[in-house]
């Protein structure tokens, strides 16, 4: 190669080198807003929690360093372990269940088409649409002692079955799941249906010539295809257990005594009703280095079985 041809070279690689870093800047550029806007509303409060989680504060007087004090109060606080048993109930009931009917459903409906299929997926899918205390207060109104649940217990002859769902030790807790079940069920299915949808078509058809039954097609195509989605849908669902507040502010405000109590819900009386802004942000920030450990975890274990 000439003298002159590898000057050519050199001098076209140097514009491309800089037509990449004009169009990186330029980037950067247009995401300026955004990415000041993400560290103005979550970035600077998160540091602050974390600051705050160091003192012990009432919100007004001065604060006192107290250092990991409030960590290991949150630790040694038994209604923090009561609030972490609820969740476990509410991550089975707004997380796996769900998961399990959306993905039989998804299934049916890929496979079979039913007459006004449309509006059976808007129907699931309302509850996403709804905001979560519109969906509290309907549930609660559905629950109370005169509400419609119980009223159709008594028309169908089984009145003994009737009692305050919310107000009931026993049944407080599993009736806040079921409200978590009718919000996610939609969600999941509409999610694995997409996810259903976009399989080849070829793989199905394949299976079918080697033999295959409907049920070694779902578990050997379908199922490994909705890795991606099953890993959203448990991490959303999961977390969003996890996280639980305003759900079950508006309907129980954490009783009957502390039988529907969450982490979420102490870490607001906590930070408001008896103010201890420290131990409240401490709360804070064990949540949400949970939550970011949750979606870790699921991503890792779904990218290592699809390795």
């Amino acid at each position: 190669m000439s003298v002159l041809a590898i000057g050519r070279t050199k001098t076209r690689t140097r514009t491309v080198s800089r037509q990449a870093r004009k169009r990186r800047w330029m980037g950067l550029l247009f995401l300026s807003p955004a990415l000041l806007l993400y560290v103005v509303i979550v970035l600077v409060p998160l540091l602050q929690t974390v600051n705050y989680s160091f003192y012990k504060w009432d919100g007004v007087s001065e604060p006192t360093w107290v250092g990991l004090r409030n960590y290991l109060e949150f630790g040694r606080d038994p209604r923090m372990y009561a609030a972490f048993g609820h969740v476990l109930v509410l991550i089975l009931m707004f997380g796996l269940i769900p998961l399990g009917l959306g993905l039989i459903s998804a299934a049916l409906l890929s496979r079979a088409k039913i007459r006004g299929e449309g509006i059976y997926r808007w129907f699931l899918f309302l509850p996403q649409v709804l905001t979560s205390v519109v969906v509290a207060i309907i549930w609660k109104r559905i629950y109370a002692p005169d509400g419609p649940l119980n009223s159709i217990l008594r028309g169908v002859g089984l009145g003994h079955l009737t009692r305050n769902w919310l107000g009931d030790f026993t049944w407080a807790l599993p009736s806040l799941g079921m409200i978590g079940v009718w919000g996610g069920f939609g969600f999941t299915m509409v999610l694995f249906l997409a996810g259903i949808l976009a399989i080849p078509d070829e793989l199905y058809e394949a299976a079918r010539l080697d033999g295959s039954t409907r049920w070694q097609e779902f578990w050997l195509i379908t199922l490994p295809s909705l890795r991606g989605q099953m890993a959203i849908a448990l991490t959303l669902t999961i977390t969003g257990a996890l996280r639980t507040f305003d759900m079950v502010y508006i309907t129980t405000q954490g009783g009957p005594g502390t039988a529907t109590t969450t982490p979420a819900l102490l870490l607001y009386q906590l930070a408001f009703v008896n103010p201890d802004v420290g131990r409240a942000s401490a709360t804070g920030v064990v949540l949400a280095v949970l939550c970011l450990a949750i979606a870790v975890g699921i991503t890792r274990i779904m990218e290592n079985k699809d390795r």
